[in-house]
């Protein structure tokens, strides 16, 4: 990093811990997964309140760089002022009754993180995406090789976890909507564009603080928010893309960070003919369409963290609108029972429970590697190829 001090940003020195085995299975005894937080923002509490109302885990530790995150924990995490608070994550992962962590910090930290929880002998739940950058996520890649196949190891896809999501792959799987050749993602969100922003933190601060603004830490909108539509892409092609071609830019002017794009329309490349199309744009003034969308020879499936919906040539109810098709063609629907995070979650510490072996290290990887993929697609305005991404770092 040219900018952001590692040193800071780690809490200390580079170096791993090894834990022995034999101590990295506190819930043996306990029946619940001890699990702690690296890192207590927005994100952090967000999924670690999840983590802790689950019925098989149980807080051990949390862990930040900053004490007024620290305290936000500890305030908004049910029980986290009861259990050991650290300004060193490698000091969390030594704690000898810690079975499980949850990596929530900046992008461009998760793969030293990542590596350092599997040195420690963790399993691990990390946010997505994998990286900020291809050489971070090569690193995410050759750590997870290293992992033991008995530590369950998930990212923050949560999407291959809905009830909805794995319905609409059964009936796409059962051939119900015949061919697909064409799957489109739609990341449509955002508030009005901001006019001016000025930090309230010190200069050395604002990188961490502020990581989302910022490619060098991010990843930039395309890889830190655009990545859940393109996980499902890659998800239901079966594969990565083999090229992309894009375009985008700003439609308005930066108030801070430098981020190269608030819209983008990329185009991916699959085997077997298969395209895959993300459009992405920010600043919607609150309006929001988030969605996935497969296209097939007898059908169409739309996909939402709430709802899966199934259309085709069955008319179901009478034609009420000559300009929406919709009325008629809607075969099923189905409807999210609760926050898909919560199911994201259940798996994981079901998995680590139940002694099941789950990595999906290699999937959160290419997903991410399509995002940037992307990015340097519509950022040098040609097409670009998966092999000559990889060979970027």
């Amino acid at each position: 990093m040219s900018n952001v001090s590692r040193r800071a940003a780690l809490g200390g020195t580079a170096s791993f811990l090894i834990v022995k085995p034999e101590t990295a299975f506190g819930y043996e005894a306990n029946s619940k997964v001890a699990f702690g937080i690296i890192g207590t923002g927005g994100r952090g509490v967000y999924v670690g309140t999840h983590m802790t109302n689950d019925q098989n885990a149980r807080l051990a530790a949390i862990c930040d760089i900053y004490p007024d995150k620290i305290d936000q924990a500890k305030t908004r995490i049910p029980g986290a002022d009861k259990v050991k608070a650290y300004r060193d994550y490698k000091e969390l992962l030594a704690q000898s009754d810690l079975d499980a962590v949850l990596i929530a910090t900046p992008v461009f930290l998760h793969p030293e993180h990542f590596e350092a929880a599997v040195e420690a002998g963790k399993h691990i739940y990390c946010e997505k995406p994998a990286g900020a950058d291809v050489a971070g996520v090569k690193r995410m890649m050759r750590a997870a090789a290293k992992s033991a196949p008995s530590k369950v190891i998930q990212f923050g896809f949560q999407q291959r976890f809905s009830p909805e999501y794995l319905k609409a792959e059964e009936i796409w799987m059962q051939g119900k909507i015949g061919d697909v050749k064409l799957i489109m993602s739609y990341w449509i969100l955002g508030n009005t564009p901001p006019e001016k922003f000025e930090s309230k933190y010190p200069a050395g601060e604002q990188k961490i603080r502020h990581w989302a603004m910022f490619r060098e830490t991010s990843g930039g909108p395309i890889v830190e928010q655009d990545c859940h539509g393109i996980d499902v892409l890659n998800w239901f092609a079966k594969s990565h893309p083999e090229h992309a071609v894009g375009s985008g830019g700003l439609r308005y002017p930066l108030a801070y960070g430098d981020w190269t794009s608030d819209h983008h329309q990329i185009t991916y490349y699959y085997p077997g003919g298969v395209e895959g199309w993300l459009v992405s744009a920010k600043h919607t003034a609150g309006y929001r369409d988030v969605k996935e969308q497969a296209y097939g020879s007898k059908g169409m499936l739309e996909l939402a963290r709430t709802y899966y919906k199934w259309h085709g040539m069955i008319p179901s109810a009478p034609l009420k609108n000559a300009d929406d098709l919709r009325d008629r063609s809607l075969i099923e629907r189905g409807d999210s029972k609760r926050e898909i995070t919560i199911d994201a979650i259940e798996h994981f510490y079901r998995c680590i429970v139940e002694k099941k072996e789950y990595s999906m290290a290699k999937d959160a990887a290419e997903s991410t590697l399509t995002a940037l993929l992307g990015r340097m697609a519509f950022e040098s305005k040609r097409d670009v190829t998966w092999d000559e991404l990889l060979q970027a770092a």
